[in-house]
């Protein structure tokens, strides 16, 4: 019987990693998609640690279990940890098999996964730049797309109001006459808007015909979401701050939103992705995992995005550079640690005319260049907040 002798956090600039080794030689590899806060998640990989070390790696599922239930408390941090050490045991099963995950999972679905590119610009112009260049690239959909345009956090707005409304409805429009209907558009709303604003946006850009509106709204309320979501002509996508399946099976009981979002590194790693994604499945909701990380994220999102018969497009960033999270949340360039990702990763999961390839290596299909891993220096993230005009708390 194979058996766990370490469970090593491993922190690298913003990102967490997880490494669990066992006796005979191999180790599993997971990320955590607590972003902001993978000092905390760490102690709590050393917790789970004191559980794990002496277990059999192959019991997965009663590792979940065991983790998730063994106390009354719950939240992103804790979930993270779990994510990361499931994601890891995945890995390492995969590893001993000499398969890759998605095989393990009831194997692939499909032949290839349809991803879509970040794009972002401070101007319109920027992000139409960056809009043709993703189509040029091959790829059929973009995402990560504000019509309120990506600026500094340190700016303050102005309270929303028809200007504010309108100015990204016509950011769309604009966006969709000129790279027409060969690309669709995935759009970024973080929070910004109330209930009716959001009711009125939707229906300004309906004949933009965008593939999804993202969290027009704060998904912390279910009944404000899947309002929202019962009372405009796009389709809504949400679930990507969400980390348990009983709070996906809340949402979507209450309204079968068209795309639900799955933080694979938050939400129960590899295991709890596959619950979350037959939940959704069973009220005709298609999967979007949401992966604003390292190329480990994205390895454990391909294994779950050609494993699921409900797939709906993946979310796919730029390894090339620092992770997404750094570059949209980082309040200056000045404070933003650049290193090359590909460098301390491979092979690095990459797109082709808008699909990638579905996974064939064992396990996750990736591995880390520890030693250069552990000379890149750990980074805490700020707290920052974007203002309005009043000087009151705004969402971003």
């Amino acid at each position: 019987m194979p058996t766990i002798t370490e469970v090593r956090p491993i922190h690298v600039n913003r990102i967490l990693y997880v490494s669990v080794e066992t006796d005979d030689g191999l180790y599993g590899l997971g990320e955590s998609g607590a972003w902001a806060y993978q000092e905390a998640t760490a102690e709590v990989v050393k917790t789970f640690a004191e559980y794990l070390v002496g277990q059999d790696p192959r019991k997965i599922e009663h590792h979940w279990q065991f983790m998730y239930r063994a106390y009354h408390f719950r939240g992103a941090v804790i979930m993270g940890a779990l994510s990361a050490i499931d994601i890891a045991l995945w890995d390492l099963a995969g590893k001993r098999l000499g398969v890759p995950v998605h095989e393990l999972l009831g194997g692939a679905a499909r032949e290839r996964v349809r991803v879509y590119k970040h794009v972002a610009g401070a101007t319109v112009d920027e992000l139409v730049e960056d809009c043709k260049g993703a189509q040029s690239e091959g790829y059929t959909a973009v995402g990560h797309l504000s019509p309120f345009l990506d600026i500094d956090r340190n700016e303050s707005l102005e309270s929303s109001n028809a200007q504010y409304i309108s100015e990204a409805v016509n950011v769309l429009k604009t966006l969709r006459a000129e790279v027409g209907d060969g690309l669709d558009l995935c759009v970024e709303l973080h929070r910004r808007l109330s209930i009716s604003e959001s009711i009125t946006f939707a229906h300004a850009v309906a004949d933009v015909m965008p593939m999804f509106i993202e969290d027009p709204v704060r998904p912390d309320n279910f009944d404000s979401m899947t309002h929202v979501a019962s009372s405009v002509p796009v389709p809504v996508a949400t679930g990507e701050r969400l980390h348990t399946p009983e709070e996906f099976q809340m949402l979507l009981s209450r309204y079968p939103l068209a795309y639900t979002r799955i933080s694979v590194c938050l939400a129960g790693g590899i295991t709890g992705a596959m619950k979350i994604a037959a939940i959704a499945e069973s009220v005709g909701s298609k999967v979007v995992p949401h992966n604003p990380l390292s190329p480990v994220s994205t390895a454990a999102c391909l294994q779950v995005s050609s494993a699921v018969s409900n797939l709906g497009i993946m979310e796919l960033p730029d390894h090339s550079g620092v992770s997404a999270t750094e570059r949209y949340t980082a309040s200056a360039d000045g404070k933003r640690q650049e290193f090359d990702q590909t460098a301390m990763l491979s092979p690095i999961p990459a797109a082709a005319g808008g699909y990638a390839p579905v996974p064939s290596g064992p396990g996750l299909g990736i591995e880390l260049d520890f030693k250069l891993a552990d000379r890149i220096p750990v980074t805490r993230v700020e707290t920052l907040s974007r203002l309005g005009a009043d000087g009151a708390v705004v969402d971003q």
